[in-house]
Parts: C-alpha cells; sequence; structure tokens
C-alpha cells in the first residue's frame, strides 16, 4: 500500500499545470495590482468611459474586454504547462512610465495619461506573470489598448485625404465643381468635408476589427500584419470613395441636400460591405488550426511553498512605484489658488447690438447682446494662474459645445488686421451653436496647440505674473442645427462685434494680471 502511495504522488507531480492553474497563483497580485492602478487612475478611467457614452466612433470599446477575456480562452491549450515566474525588476519600468504620465498629466493630453496607465497594466500583467506567460497571452492583453479612445488628431489629417479623393473622382465623371479647402460646390449644391465625414469612426472601427480578425485566424506574424495594415489603408481609401460617391449622388439626384440627408446611414451601410470583402479576402489564408499544447512543464522552484508571495511582491513593488505620478500631480493641484476678479470687461459698442445687463465680477462673466436678429453670448473665463491645460482645453470645448456635440466644423476666424488664426471659429451640430474663441495666455493672444500648453504646464509648476483668459463669443440657435443662412448671418455678426473691439487685448491683459494678484 505504502509503495502504491508513492508511486501515486509520484504521477501527480508529473502532471503539467492545467491552462488556468497559472492564473489561479497569480490572481491575488493580479487583483490587487488592478485595484491599486484603478484607485491612481480612476480619473482616466471614468474619462475614457465618458467618452465611449458620448462618441460613435469609440462605442464599440465596449466590447474590448468581452473580447479580449474570449481570446484568451481561445487560447488555453497554449497555458498548458505555464506557471507564473514574477520579474519584480518590471515594477522599476514604471518610474520612466510615470515621468511620461506626469508629462501628459502637465500639458493636459487625456490620451497620454490613458496610455501610459494601460501600460502600467499590461507591466503589472508582466511583472507577475513573466515572459513565457506574457507571451502566451500577449494577444488578448495588447488588445485591451483598444480601450483608450485613441486617434482623434489623426482628424485633420484623415479630412485632407477624404477631399483628396473628391476632385478626383468628380474629374473622371466630369461633373464640374469648384472646392476650396474642405468646400466642394457643384451646379447641384456645396458639400463640406466635416470632420464627422473624416472617417474616423470607420478607420477605428476597422482596425480594432482587423486586430482580432488577425488574432483569431492567423497564426504567423508576418499575415497578422499585412491584415491589419490592409484594415488602416482600406477603410481609408474607402472613405474617400463614400465621399465622392455622396457628392456623385447629390448630381445624380439634382440635390445636394437630399444626398446628404442620410450620408450616416450610407457611410455605415457601404464600411460594412467594404470590411465583409475584407473578410472574404483573407479568408483563403487561415490558419486557425487549433495551437499545439506545451509539451514541456515551467519549472516550480518557490511556488511549492509559497505560491503567491513572489506575484504578490512584484504586484506590490509595481503598485507603489505608479503612485508616484499621481501623488507629484495632486501636489501641485493643491497649490492652485481661485483667481482674483475684481473688474468686468467693458466691450465698445457696436452699431445695431443692444447689450443686457453687466455680469457681477466672478471667474466667468457672461454678457448677452441682440445684434438685430442675431443674440450673441459673449463669456470671458478667467483661470487660475497654476491651472492644467486640460481644464482650459475642456472649459473651451463647454463654450463651443463641441463636448456635447454630434458634429463640428471648425475654422480661423479671419478678423481685418487680425491674425489669421487667433480667433477659432466651431459650429456645432446637437447643439446648433457658432461660437468664436480665442484665449489669452502669458499676457499674450494665443491660437492653442501643443505649444501652448507646454508653455502652461510649465506655468503651472512653476508659478505665473498672470492669468489665462478664454473669451468666447456665441450664437445659440435654439435647434440642433444651423441652417446655412442662418449661420452665414452668425458668423457676421461675431465677426463685426470682434472687429469693433479695439481695446479687448488691453482690456483681458489687465483682467489676467489683476487675477494672479500682480
Amino acid at each position: 500500500m505504502s509503495d502504491q502511495t508513492v508511486s501515486d504522488s509520484h504521477i501527480e507531480e508529473d502532471v503539467p499545470p492545467g491552462p488556468w492553474d497559472g492564473l489561479r497563483v497569480a490572481a491575488p497580485a493580479l487583483l490587487l495590482g488592478l485595484a491599486v492602478l484603478g484607485m491612481l487612475f480612476w480619473s482616466e478611467i471614468v474619462s475614457a468611459v465618458t467618452v465611449w457614452e458620448g462618441s460613435t466612433a469609440y462605442s464599440h470599446c465596449f466590447f474590448v474586454l468581452p473580447i479580449a477575456l474570449y481570446l484568451a480562452w481561445d487560447r488555453k491549450l497554449s497555458l498548458v504547462g505555464r506557471m507564473p515566474q514574477p520579474l519584480p525588476w518590471v515594477g522599476l519600468l514604471v518610474l520612466p512610465m510615470g515621468i511620461a504620465w506626469f508629462g501628459a498629466e502637465r500639458l493636459g493630453i487625456t490620451e497620454g495619461r490613458q496610455l501610459v496607465a494601460m501600460t502600467m497594466v499590461e507591466a503589472l500583467f508582466l511583472a507577475v506573470l513573466g515572459w513565457r506567460f506574457f507571451w502566451a497571452l500577449s494577444a488578448p492583453l495588447l488588445y485591451l489598448y483598444f480601450l483608450v479612445p485613441f486617434g482623434g488628431f489623426l482628424t485633420p489629417m484623415l479630412q485632407k485625404l477624404t477631399a483628396f479623393f473628391i476632385p478626383i473622382g468628380l474629374g473622371l465623371a466630369g461633373i464640374p465643381f469648384y472646392m476650396d479647402a474642405f468646400l466642394i460646390e457643384i451646379p447641384e449644391g456645396s458639400f463640406y468635408v466635416a470632420e464627422a465625414c473624416a472617417g474616423l469612426r470607420f478607420l477605428i472601427a476597422s482596425v480594432a476589427f482587423g486586430v482580432l480578425y488577425g488574432c483569431l485566424i492567423y497564426r504567423t506574424l508576418w499575415k497578422r500584419a499585412l491584415f491589419m495594415l490592409a484594415s488602416v489603408i482600406i477603410p481609408i481609401i474607402a472613405n474617400g470613395i463614400r465621399a465622392f460617391g455622396i457628392v456623385w449622388l447629390g448630381h445624380v439626384l439634382g440635390s445636394a441636400e437630399a444626398a446628404a440627408t442620410d450620408h450616416i446611414l450610407y457611410g455605415w451601410m457601404f464600411f460594412s460591405v467594404v470590411i465583409i470583402l475584407l473578410i472574404l479576402a483573407g479568408m483563403p489564408f487561415r490558419e486557425d488550426e487549433a495551437p499545439v499544447p506545451a509539451t514541456t512543464a515551467d519549472p516550480l522552484p518557490e511556488e511549492r511553498f509559497a505560491p503567491a508571495l513572489r506575484p504578490l511582491r512584484a504586484a506590490a513593488l509595481l503598485a507603489v512605484l505608479a503612485a508616484a505620478g499621481p501623488a507629484g500631480a495632486m501636489l501641485l493641484e493643491r497649490q492652485v489658488t481661485p483667481p482674483t476678479i475684481a473688474s468686468v470687461p467693458q466691450f465698445a459698442p457696436v452699431p445695431g447690438c443692444l447689450a443686457g445687463d453687466a455680469p457681477a465680477p466672478g471667474p466667468t462673466m457672461l454678457q448677452t447682446y441682440v445684434c438685430g436678429q442675431v443674440p450673441l453670448n459673449v463669456t470671458v473665463h478667467v483661470f487660475p494662474p497654476r491651472v492644467n491645460p486640460n481644464r482650459i482645453a475642456t472649459t473651451t470645448r463647454t463654450f463651443t459645445g463641441e463636448d456635447t456635440a454630434s458634429d463640428t466644423e471648425t475654422d480661423s476666424l479671419r478678423l481685418p488686421d487680425h491674425t489669421p488664426d487667433r480667433w477659432r471659429l466651431a459650429v456645432t451640430e446637437e447643439p446648433g451653436w457658432v461660437t468664436a474663441t480665442a484665449p489669452w495666455l502669458d499676457r499674450t493672444p494665443r491660437a492653442g496647440g501643443i505649444a501652448d500648453r507646454a508653455i502652461q504646464a510649465r506655468r503651472s509648476m512653476q508659478g505665473a505674473d498672470s492669468a489665462p483668459v478664454v473669451v468666447a463669443v456665441s450664437y445659440h440657435s435654439g435647434r440642433d442645427r444651423v441652417n446655412p443662412r442662418e449661420r452665414d448671418a452668425a458668423e457676421k455678426t461675431i465677426r463685426a462685434f470682434i472687429a469693433a473691439q479695439n481695446m479687448l487685448d488691453q482690456q483681458i491683459v489687465a483682467l489676467s494680471v489683476a487675477a494672479a494678484g500682480k
């Protein structure tokens, strides 16, 4: 009986770990690390989910986590014989990541903060599981990057690419046209390549699908890479063809408005056809046979005696180092003091415009005007001198309606004797607003951009002798959309109002300096 017992015990020890045994060992450490990272970067999580809910370009993000779990289950055979081999030194990589996160936080780049936070999650899995286990789960783990609503910066470039295809198609079709930047005019009417027409939502959804399809259907890296590249290039070309098709349809129907009425629906139908063709093109090269399970098991030196101790140490070290960036940002935020507001800007009278009651001094000062048939809201917002640039950008988007709009057109508002890019014009749908905004930073009117964010980031850390100020001149239609005639009248009224404010620079600079207590 004793010999039989020893023999059975020996057989049990030789059985390699099952596909999920390694994850059971690492689960306490992973849960602890994820909980700490979730608390440290809770604002990044909330802002990401908010974008998922409000933007059709990122609504697919709700499916990313279930897809990643399915990819992990699909690779269960590759986990046979695998056990965590923790790498505590990987936690040290969080230090440069923390510096990158802090830089993105000071610059007010939310997507940068989210990308770094997700990279820390990847580092947590690597530190707890080790190279071999991480590599076996690399597809589902790296797919988690699609949780980050990233890629909005590509919109201007995609607008240009979309507009590039339209005159080529019109020329080949023999349709007379006139094109000025993103405005296309044909005898049947006018079209505008707006930001929503840039194809970002199609591109992001196609890339997410292409990565999933490549991971499920192909095993060799070069085939996966080629399919993923096709899922990037083909949607860009297809969106250009779609945009030309809408203009061509307007020519055929004899009405630009009739063709543009359901262009979003046409776009999704066209995109669905493109995806189906992409799938059919990739099917002949499929390699979706089941993976071969590991023939050898990973060694288990310490795990026999303390299965969770080494993973817990690795997770704890990474979590502690990950807190450095948020702790530094919190210390800087505590030094932000409210601006000192003692006066209200006095706008110059404009012929034909009647002013409402003067606002009281405060961080946000709203003055209403009625210029003929066009009501205007003129808002002056004063920020704390050491404010984070992200707050300036977020507040500005609130003034223009872009934070909730379904579609936005942006351009420079050109004024006589002013630099062309000083005032930014935004026309939104849902709500239907027309708004011109201009920021003053470091006592100077700015155009906005990464350079200005860098200036304010430095001021937020070193202190400043003036406060940032944003001025917004807006027309609210009270409807979801502004019709072309209404928009033209609003733009002319806004342009005339701003052009009449010859002393605006001096008043804003004085307000900015006083707000900093200087």
